[in-house]
């Protein structure tokens, strides 16, 4: 799912026409697989760069935020107060 997502924000950032719309095509009734997923980023017309770091992602490698939150979490939570 979280590799969906990111597809679709690098497709928005290159200006890709539709991409929810091309996503939602290739999802709907359809097994989401590895291989579904590799041959849809394959097809976009995405800078070589972006293409092989979408390509690069997994479930284990992704961290999104949590490398920086966790690095600044003394700037936002007080333990006295919780918050």
């Amino acid at each position: 799912k979280t590799i969906i997502i990111l597809t679709l924000e690098v497709m928005r950032r290159y200006g890709i026409p539709e991409p929810y719309e091309k996503l939602k095509e290739m999802t709907r009734g359809q097994a989401v697989t590895k291989d579904s997923i590799r041959k849809f980023i394959e097809g976009l017309d995405l800078p070589e760069d972006a293409q092989s770091s979408l390509l690069k992602l997994t479930p284990h490698s992704y961290t999104g935020e949590a490398e920086n939150l966790a690095a600044n979490i003394w700037n936002v939570v007080d333990l006295k107060s919780g918050f």
